[in-house]
Parts: structure tokens; C-alpha cells; sequence
């Protein structure tokens, strides 16, 4: 089966897809807020996900801040448990593994986070901080786990004997960000999570990190999930793109048919309201309008109606599934955005 016709069939069946080395099914994450001695509030941070991880891609997730991308990443790395649904690796689910199995995930699964420094132990010598993942897992001796470290220093660009005995302060924003990444990839994983690796750096770094990250990503066979709010970023690096709008996944598609095409309303505002070199590029798509609603209170049915100009009364009460539309693209909204002579207009015409 090909990467392009596996892309968008998200609703896997029992027996384990080899293709697919992470999944989430109909995955909730409520936050409880407030209650005391009153009612208690829930934040929907992530609200009935499906989605699949193909292995060797690099799969993009875009959206406003508030979206639920974040959510979306901490549940695929285990750091959160879901309080509905279901998470699997490689064809596992997390919530059955034990002993061994977990460590083994743990071992496979890795995150880059946003802020490099706040990431980084400040008390702690690079040398300790890349070998940390290491010596929790217990891999190795001593000497080898010194080679491993000095090797991971090595991949992301960065001199052993300028780095290993200094700490995290003495670094500039992008060579911190390596040192995250060396800490990522000195297990070895095969999955690894950039949570908003380079949106805290500047345009000419992140433009190296970027390169950095296709790099590892060809020569040690890594399979990425990368969260930006940059369009243009998340572009450059990704296979496919998921977009997310308050806790849904709105729609999914390979990269160049999202950008050239998208199918949601809320995917053509977002990328009309992306910065562009040249106004006159963007032709005359509306931007985004008005203001992300509460997640403690999403609107009912469509949750993107409140800022949709193409809402009707059946977006209010019937909330839209992420269905198939041709072979390459899920869309979740009763009026998808396809062109009449487009060949992928399917059932929704």
C-alpha cells in the first residue's frame, strides 16, 4: 500500500497497519478548572481526535494557539493520559503497556519542546543533560554512553569539545535547541514530537534548525509530528498537514494540496491571514474574522460556525464527521471548499 493512498484512510481497522507506527481514536482530554465548593468547569482542550502517524513522515499540525495541538502532542508522547479514547504505538495501546513495553515506548518516543532553555536543567553540564535519557533507561556503560553523547553533539552541528563541559546559558538560543534535539535522538527513536521547536527563534536560525531536522530525519529513518503556528514552517518540512481548530481535527491532506487547495473554510482563512512578501499574492480569500471561542463552552454542532461565512442552520445542530474526500484529503464540514471541476469533490459536491 502506498504512503498516498494509506494517507487519508483514518479509521484503521483490529489488526495493526505496519504503515502506521502512532494512532489516537476519538482521544478527549478534558481539563478540570475551578469547582471548590461550586460547579466544576471543563476545559475541551482535545475533543474526539482520530488520526494516524505514518512512519517515515513528517506530519504537520497547524492551528490557532488555544487549537489543542500541544494536547495532541502530549498524548502521542504519554506525558498525558486521555480522559476518553484511545492511544497506540505501534499497534499498542498505551493504556495496556506495562513493565517492559512501557520503557520500550519511552525509549522510541521523543519531544522537542518550544523554549530551549526552559527545557534544559540550568545546574547541569551539556554532557549530563544529552546522557540523562541514557542512564534512565540504563543503556550501556559509561564509556559507551559518552561516545552516544559526543555523537549526538556531533549530528546536530555542534563541537563535543566546545560543548560537553559547559552549561546551557553559555549557548545562544539555536545552539540550546540542539542540544534539545542531541538529547532526542541520542536514544535512538523512532518517533520524535517538535512541539514549537523554532518559533521562539529567529527567521535565519529557525531556517537552519529546519534544515537540521530534515537532515536527522533522512539519515536516522525518524518519523516527526512538527507543530507551528508558521504556515510557510510547517510547509517546508511536512508530508501531510492536519489543521485543528478548538480541539478538532478540521482537515488533513497531503502538503501541496493543502496550500493549493485548501478544502475547510477555516484552513483557506487561516492561510489568507498568514503573512505573504507580496499582499497582491493572496488574491481576494477573506482572512480570519472574530475571536476563537471559549473551549470551556465550544459552540454546538460546527464548532468554526461563529466565524464561518459559509455557516448555515445545519452547521448548529449537526456537528460535521472528518470524512474521506477522494483519495488524498479528510474534511470535517458539510460544505467543503472544492472547485466544481475538481476531481476529489466525491459524495459532498
Amino acid at each position: 500500500m502506498t504512503q498516498a493512498t494509506r494517507a487519508d484512510q483514518q479509521t484503521a481497522g483490529p489488526e495493526h497497519d505496519p504503515d502506521v507506527i502512532a494512532s489516537l481514536r476519538d482521544v478527549e482530554m478534558r481539563f478540570r478548572v475551578g469547582g471548590g465548593l461550586g460547579r466544576a468547569s471543563y476545559v475541551h482542550a482535545v475533543d474526539g481526535v482520530t488520526l494516524d502517524v505514518l512512519r517515515g513522515e513528517c506530519l504537520g499540525l497547524v492551528g490557532e494557539s488555544g487549537c489543542g495541538k500541544s494536547t495532541v502532542a502530549r498524548v502521542l508522547t504519554g506525558l498525558y493520559e486521555p480522559t476518553g479514547g484511545s492511544t497506540s504505538f505501534e499497534g499498542h495501546d498505551l493504556s495496556g503497556m506495562r513493565g517492559s513495553q512501557i520503557r520500550r515506548f519511552r525509549r522510541d518516543t521523543q519531544m522537542v519542546f518550544q523554549d530551549p532553555y526552559g527545557s534544559l536543567n540550568p545546574r547541569w553540564r551539556i554532557r549530563s543533560i544529552v546522557e540523562e535519557p541514557l542512564r534512565a533507561h540504563h543503556v550501556g556503560d559509561r564509556a559507551s554512553r559518552e561516545r552516544a553523547v559526543a555523537e549526538a553533539i556531533e549530528m546536530v552541528g555542534l563541537d563535543p569539545a566546545r560543548t560537553l563541559d559547559r552549561f546551557p546559558h553559555e549557548f545562544s538560543g539555536g545552539q540550546r535547541q540542539r542540544i534539545s534535539i542531541a538529547r532526542a535522538i541520542v536514544m535512538k527513536p523512532k518517533l520524535v514530537v517538535a512541539d514549537e521547536a523554532v518559533s521562539a527563534l529567529d527567521v535565519s536560525v529557525q531556517a537552519q534548525i529546519l534544515n537540521l531536522l530534515m537532515d536527522l530525519q533522512r539519515d536516522l529513518n525518524l518519523t516527526y509530528v512538527f507543530i507551528a503556528h508558521g504556515l510557510d514552517v510547517v510547509r517546508h518540512v511536512s508530508n501531510r498537514v492536519g489543521v485543528m481548530y478548538l480541539g478538532k481535527l478540521v482537515e488533513i491532506a497531503e502538503v501541496e494540496d493543502l496550500y493549493e487547495r485548501p478544502a475547510h473554510p477555516y484552513s483557506r482563512a487561516l492561510l489568507a491571514s498568514s503573512p505573504v512578501a507580496d499582499p497582491r499574492a493572496r488574491g481576494n480569500e477573506p482572512a480570519l474574522q472574530g475571536e476563537l471561542p471559549s473551549p470551556m463552552n465550544p459552540p454546538s454542532g460546527c464548532r468554526f460556525r461563529t466565524r464561518c461565512p459559509r455557516a448555515t442552520e445545519r452547521c448548529a445542530t449537526d456537528e460535521p464527521a472528518l470524512l474521506q474526500i477522494g483519495t488524498r484529503r479528510s474534511v470535517a464540514c458539510h460544505y467543503p471548499l472544492l472547485d466544481e471541476q475538481d476531481p476529489e469533490r466525491g459524495d459532498h459536491a
